[in-house]
């Protein structure tokens, strides 16, 4: 015989998260829920890309890969530096590399 336990928010109020850390989290999973941002991320996570290089791997314009950088820079997830007239990006802490990897693996798409 299966027993189900079920609990009341007022047993375990911490098992509801509050509405700004939830917003944090969605905000976050909000950058791997466009295919172009996931794969500069996945690039991303293999190393260190200029802008430039980023643009023609993905086969798009250089305004646009500027555009999804920011949003993801904006985010916290990616960083950047100069080098004269080239701007490098890179993740921003290795546990979004973690994450990507995972799903990846978890998706069965890490070798596609």
């Amino acid at each position: 015989m299966t027993t189900s336990y079920f609990i009341t928010p007022t047993e375990s109020p911490e098992a509801i998260m509050p509405v700004d850390n939830a917003r944090i989290v969605a905000r976050f999973f909000q950058a791997l829920a466009d295919p172009t941002r996931v794969r500069m991320l996945k690039a991303l996570a293999d190393g260190e890309w200029c802008v430039t290089d980023l643009t023609l791997a993905l086969g798009m314009d250089q305004p646009a890969v500027s555009h999804q950088l920011k949003y993801l820079r904006e985010q916290g997830l990616v960083t950047f530096k100069k080098h004269g007239r080239h701007v490098y990006y890179a993740l921003a802490d290795a546990h979004l590399r973690d994450i990507l990897f995972s799903s990846l693996e978890h998706l069965d798409v890490a070798h596609a």
